[in-house]
């Protein structure tokens, strides 16, 4: 079985082999006119979040007067064949669009075989010993996991030596093509747009954080990463991407799955320009750039150093605890460290921040930069905090209890009625630090409730949230006591 493929694979490959160029390029019908790169003048990409791109592909044409027949080469092997417009640019309503095609089963030695069933091709061997060629026809019956050929008198599978065509089928291409059919009826040379929407292509945003020795300003750089899987490329390309989340119809299109992309990368200087476009935010790269086919290219977004941060300690509660008895509910509990900044022109940034990964970097003694945490970030307009949790602190824990609990009060079985409950906690927090550690107690408390009794004053930022700022002597400890009514 395994010799019968690898006959297979290299009966495939010289297939390919025996397809001459000039038969590739002569694919299309004798009245097809085929466009290619050469005809490009510019094209633009607008690239979306959610694996969704606007292509605009303007090609310099001559069109005779009439019906034509355009084969548009090198479209997107992804594109959604029902939102491509054709348009004159310096000629509008000079044509009339009756037809289009989009043929996206590409040219390959597999496919070619699988085109052929039925037909008959020519196998060429070559004697071992004298080296002499000989050629005999045959009928190609399946071209599945292996071809299958009849011969004059046999059946044969793995048959060594080349298979050779007498041509290319008409709806193989060589790359992915739009065939428009339609009418001209103005000058022959014509500037047409092309406009489609397309997967493959696809952003997002990674920003890299180092944050100073005293944890309270940090150097901010953004990336934009694009990564193309479309099946073309698109040369010196003016390139704009789209934050925000566009609303979209969910459907199944039939399209060519592209393979994965290989990793590249590519920097540029300056950071991309940005502008408000409906409810949504567009980034313009202030240059034009190349994106490759199966290709990964990162372009600079933003740059700020000395951006002020505040770096916080936060223990977070829950509200399970509040309406029955647990008594102990954790020891050395960890103690979430988060870093926030304002997105502010004031606080050297003040840009609409696209949603990303931010990971942040801090040195160590010896000058060197160390991974400290990542975390997700959401779509951040300007003026607006950025709040970031790295990770947990190993050297600030917590010990928490209940102290007691009673029900006050009771409801009745039915919708009417009042459950009353108290209960008192005690959190001891311990600091293993050289330095004073200051951390935000945030307890989550549910219903209608009330302090009754506490040993630091709390602030309610919310009205199911109590938060205490204490102050953890370095290798010490602090003990936070309150007691709460809640009623339901």
């Amino acid at each position: 079985m395994h010799t019968t493929r690898r006959v297979f694979y290299h009966i495939l490959l010289a297939a390919s082999c025996a397809v001459s160029l000039s038969s590739v390029v002569a694919i299309a019908d004798s009245g097809e006119q085929l466009s290619t790169l050469k005809d490009q003048k510019s094209i633009a990409v607008t690239i979306y979040n959610s694996d969704l791109a606007l292509i605009k592909d303007v090609r310099h044409i001559v069109l005779a007067s009439g019906d034509f027949n355009l084969a548009w080469r090198d479209v997107s092997a992804l594109m959604r064949p029902e939102t491509a417009l054709l348009r004159s640019v310096n000629h509008p309503g000079s044509i009339a669009i009756v037809e289009q095609n989009f043929n996206f089963d590409l040219l390959t030695p597999q496919n070619l075989l699988k085109k052929y069933v039925g037909q008959t091709v020519s196998i060429v061997k070559i004697n071992p010993a004298t080296g002499v060629e000989s050629k005999e026809s045959a009928i190609v019956l399946a071209a599945g996991e292996g071809v299958v050929l009849k011969m004059a008198d046999r059946i044969e599978t793995g048959m060594p030596g080349r298979i050779t065509f007498e041509n290319v089928p008409g709806n193989l291409r060589d790359r992915p093509t739009l065939v428009i059919e339609g009418i001209h009826n103005g000058h022959a040379a014509q500037e047409l747009e092309l406009s489609y929407l397309t997967g493959g292509l696809s952003w997002k945003a990674d920003y890299v954080a180092e944050l100073n020795d005293a944890d309270d300003k940090l150097d901010l750089s953004g990336w934009v990463t694009l990564t193309n899987t479309s099946g073309t490329h698109y040369p010196n390309a003016k390139l704009q991407l789209v934050a925000g989340d566009v609303h979209r119809v969910q459907q199944e299109f039939a399209a060519p799955v592209a393979q994965r992309a290989k990793l590249a990368a590519a920097a540029v200087a300056e950071p991309m320009r940005q502008e408000s476009l409906m409810d949504y935010h567009l980034y313009s790269l202030e240059r034009l750039a190349t994106i490759a086919e199966n290709q990964t290219k990162q372009v600079a977004l933003l740059n700020a150093t000395g951006v002020p941060a505040r770096k916080e300690l936060v223990l977070a509660g829950s509200d399970y605890y509040y309406v029955s008895s647990y008594g102990d509910l954790g020891q050395k509990l960890k103690v979430n460290v988060w870093v926030q900044f304002d997105n502010k022109a004031s606080a050297h940034l003040g840009m609409p921040l696209p949603k990303g990964i931010l990971r942040a970097y801090k040195r160590d003694k010896a000058g060197n930069a160390q991974f400290v945490g990542e975390d997700q970030i959401d779509h951040i307009p300007k003026n607006e905090p950025v709040r970031v949790k790295l990770g947990q602190s190993f050297d600030v824990t917590a010990n928490k209890k209940q102290t007691d609990f009673k029900q006050l009060s009771a409801g009745n079985t039915g919708n009417s009625g009042t459950n009353r409950f108290e209960s008192a906690y005690e959190i001891t927090l311990k600091n293993a630090k050289k330095e004073t550690a200051t951390v935000t107690v945030q307890e989550p408390i549910p219903g209608d409730w009330k302090i009754v009794e506490e040993s630091h004053p709390h602030d309610k930022p919310a009205s199911n949230t109590a938060l205490w700022k204490m102050d953890v002597p370095a290798e010490g400890s602090a003990t936070l006591k309150y007691r709460v009514q809640v009623k339901f």
